[in-house]
């Protein structure tokens, strides 16, 4: 990982005299961020939090502005319709710029296209639970029994990271289970702890809490290593299945076609916000994994994504729009 010191050299420090004058007095009025979900989620906070770190530095408010609806899609395409001159943002996640041109047959909006990244948010590792009464003690444990009966596996919703997750997950381990989709994390953990569903996925700021007090017990994660939250969860590179990662994940574009100069310092305010003492704290209180990608890392970091995800899903059928 690079130091928050090199990540902002990287970003144009040295050139701040000839990007001062590219971009004249930008921002001269109020930003807006445009979050496609509704208030109170995950998305909706991080893009809060973010917003309040990066007005004073600024100089302008940062509005977040909630538009659900469609899987972010009409956000999205809000976004993408938007001057590309700074002053709108929009939060985006895996399903807005990696999943939903292979979800959805007509999208009014090309995330290849039409956004330029800015910044990363954080990677939320992804935990496969169980009951802690379950028989299966460890993750090759619930893969042998999926062979006489396969459980089934609750996620937030269809085409969620944590579907499409467990969905890799079957194919590269062996595992047999059945989706069950949920409206919600939270409401796939009740149905475990209540006995209507055998396992489910859960990102870790919604199951910290779970796991951490022994409601539920977490067979194994599937990010890069393990969580320093919970170091005794093995991943499943260790378990012997190299290359089954996943994760959920946000970040942060601008329409393409915004001057360079302005993502360029865009970019560094983000960086100083999400290494600022509050949400660093915040961050690592929910094991959330942070990068301090420059606008090409996180671009590149897209391109995987989309290398990976995009086949499974047509490979799998699963369609949003009819």
């Amino acid at each position: 990982m690079f130091g928050r010191r090199e990540v902002l050299a990287g970003l144009g420090m040295a050139g701040l005299a000839g990007q001062a004058r590219a971009q004249g007095s930008w921002p001269e009025r109020p930003m807006r961020w445009v979050v496609g979900y509704p208030p109170g989620g995950a998305s909706d906070a991080f893009a809060r939090l973010i917003a309040a770190q990066m007005t004073p530095r600024l100089g302008q408010n940062v509005l977040v502005e909630n538009r659900p609806g469609g899987g972010a899609v009409l956000a999205s395409d809000l976004v993408a319709r938007s001057p590309a001159d700074g002053y709108t943002w929009m939060h985006v996640d895996n399903g807005i710029l990696v999943y939903n041109p292979a979800l959805y047959s007509r999208l009014p909006y090309n995330p290849d296209r039409d956004f330029t990244g800015v910044g990363f948010i954080g990677r939320f590792p992804l935990y496969i639970v169980v009951r802690p009464n379950d028989p299966a003690t460890d993750f090759t444990a619930l893969v042998a029994a999926s062979k006489t009966r396969a459980p089934t596996y609750g996620t937030p919703a269809v085409a969620s990271p944590h579907h499409l997750a467990m969905e890799l997950v079957k194919r590269r381990t062996g595992l047999a289970a059945e989706h069950v989709p949920y409206r919600g994390g939270p409401a796939a953990m009740q149905d475990l702890l209540a006995g209507n569903v055998d396992v489910v996925v859960i990102d870790t700021a919604t199951g910290t809490p779970f796991i951490r007090d022994g409601r539920v017990r977490a067979l194994c994660v599937m990010s890069e290593a393990r969580s320093a939250l919970f170091p005794q969860v093995p991943t499943l590179v260790e378990l012997g299945f190299a290359d089954t990662v996943a994760y959920g994940w946000q970040g942060m574009s601008v329409p393409t076609g915004t001057p360079a100069p302005v993502i360029a310092r865009l970019a560094q305010e983000m960086v100083r916000a999400m290494t600022s003492t509050d949400i660093a704290r915040r961050l690592a209180d929910l094991g959330i994994e942070y990068q301090p990608w420059t606008p090409a890392e996180f671009a590149a970091f897209v391109q995987r994504e989309n290398a990976l995800w995009r086949p499974l899903i047509r490979e799998l059928g699963i369609r949003l729009d009819g």
